[in-house]
Order: structure tokens, then sequence, then C-alpha cells
């Protein structure tokens, strides 16, 4: 299990590397003047060169790709160009907010769409299987915002039943703000219930099918003790893997919800760096998420190594 971590950790590592380097040669390689961008089209040469020199956009671009790296271990990106505060000081409440939408989302969707999944899987081939596959067909090729939208509409605005909004007044409890994020986190559910089912369906079913749930049925176990036993642990294997990615997508495709929702969090953070062209809270939040969706990604093979002996075995000897 200790060879299979470092193995993971290596990759993650690598692929963050690479990502970071993709995000220089967008920045720095195209061509393109940081100044400019910033200024604007109708700002003064001198001002514009004011600015490249303050961002280090004159430096050679060798030391530019080493202070992105060295910004990238320490995570200090300097301060915001709009703002004029340090990059930390926005992203960390920004991400905060992300991550309890994204948890109440989560703890929504997870039991759902497994619950989904499995019962459609006991009644495969039924009007019910149908059911559910098709719905959540339906579901998963509406984006989050147009669900947002339509929700807002529907519960907020004709029935009054929530806020339209997705913020919480700075004194309210918990519960308070828990009613401000249902109706976003009902968006998420609308949106990967689908994808999520369908993987736990497809998994019951190959386990439903395998000797060894036919051997558990024909030493005179229940129903109920075979599913539990035998079916979800090996059935629930490629649903922990599509949660642990999906988490990363979650966090990445929340800018339209936020948006729609008027909430501050890492999505609409992004939104208002590309409009303010705030290059280091763009890099940040970008970076941000990159780490976010593969530490998701290393925990779910973790969790799936944990419940499968012969992963860990496999991927510790690769």
């Amino acid at each position: 299990m200790i060879r299979f971590t470092l193995r993971r950790l290596g990759l993650s590592i690598f692929t963050l590397f690479l990502i970071v380097t993709i995000v220089f040669l967008i920045n720095n390689v195209l061509p393109d003047d940081p100044g400019r961008r910033i200024a604007g089209p109708f700002a003064p040469q001198e001002t514009v060169d004011i600015i490249n020199e303050r961002i280090g956009a004159n430096d050679p671009l060798g030391e530019q790709y080493v202070r992105l790296l060295r910004n990238t271990i320490t995570f200090d990106f300097g301060n915001s160009f709009s703002r004029d505060i340090p990059v930390n000081d926005i992203l960390f409440p920004a991400l905060g907010r992300s991550a309890r939408l994204v948890a109440l989302g989560l703890l929504l969707t997870i039991p759902i769409s497994i619950a989904g999944g499995v019962y459609a899987a006991r009644r495969r081939d039924t009007l019910a299987d149908r059911a559910v596959v098709t719905f959540g067909l339906a579901s998963a090729s509406i984006p989050e915002f147009v669900s947002g939208v339509v929700l807002q509409f529907i519960v907020a605005v004709q029935l009054g039943w929530l806020p339209a909004f997705a913020l919480a007044p700075s004194d309210a409890g918990f519960f308070e703000q828990l009613r401000f994020l249902i109706l976003p986190a009902l968006a998420l559910v609308i949106v990967y219930f689908g994808y999520i089912a369908r993987i736990t369906r497809a998994g019951t079913i190959l386990a439903l099918d395998s000797d060894y749930t036919r051997t558990a049925r024909m030493k005179g176990l229940s129903k109920r003790k075979v599913l539990w036993r035998h079916v979800m642990r090996n059935a629930l294997q490629p649903t922990v893997s599509v949660i642990g990615v999906q988490v990363g997508y979650l966090f990445a495709g929340l800018i339209g919800l936020e948006v729609v929702f008027n909430y501050p969090g890492l999505g609409r953070l992004i939104f208002t760096a590309v409009g303010d062209k705030d290059f280091p809270v763009l890099t940040a939040a970008v970076i941000l998420v990159a780490i976010v969706y593969m530490l998701m990604t290393l925990i779910a093979d973790l969790i799936i190594a944990w419940m499968n002996p012969r992963i860990r075995m496999e991927g510790g000897r690769a």
C-alpha cells in the first residue's frame, strides 16, 4: 500500500508540473502583451511599460518559469492587480465558500445516485430501470447554470420557497446558510445524478452476475447479505473513482452556477479575474483547482486500493 501511495503521489506531482507548464505557456509564450491587456488598448505606452516591469513580464522566460514554479511550491502569487491585496487573501475565502457548496451538493448527490443506480440494476430491463437511465441521461446533458436558472425561476421566484441567491447574511446561522445553498446544490444534483447512477448501475449489474455472487447465494445467504457483503464492495469501485473525478469537475464547473446565484466562490472569482485581467488571481485559481482535482483523484485511488487488494498489489509492482 505504501508503494502504491508513493507511485500515485509521484504521478500527481508530475501532472501538477505539466499543468503549471501549460499555464506558463499560455500566459507568456503566446504572442501578446500582458501590460497592454491589463492597461487596455488606449493606454499610453509608458503606462504599459511600467506595468510590464512591475509584473516581471520583461524578465527572461526562464526566470519567469522558475518564478512560477517557486510560487506554486510556496503558493505565494503576490498581489492582485485589480485589488492590490495578497492573492491568498482573496483565493482561500472563495475556496472555502465553494467547498461548502460542493460538500452539500455531494452530500445530496452521492446517496441519491448510488441508491438510484442499485435500484435500477436490481430491476434490470424493467420500466423502473429505463426510467432511471433515461432521467440520468437527460439530466446529465443539462449544464449546471441552465438547471440553476430553471430552479431559480420556479422555486425562488414563482414559488418563493428558497432564496434566489446563495450568499447568506454574515450573521446567519448554520441552518440558515444551508437554506441559501440548497438551490444551487440541487442544480448540482440534477447534473451529476445521471452519471454516478449509471456507473453504479453498470458496476452493480456486473457484480450481480459474477461467480462470487452466485456462490454466496448457493451458500444460502439472504439477498440483503449478498448485496451488502459481496456485491456493493465490488460494484462501488468504479463509482468511487467517478466521484473523485467529479469533485474536481465540480470546482472547475462552478463558474456559471456561482455567477447565476451571485455566490462569491472560486468559480465566480475565476470569472471576475478573467474580466479584470487579474492574472495573478487567475493563475493561482487555475493551479488551485488542479491541485484539488489531483487530491480528490488520489484519495479515490487510495479508497479503491483499500477496497480491492489486487489493485494496490498491481500498482505497487508497476
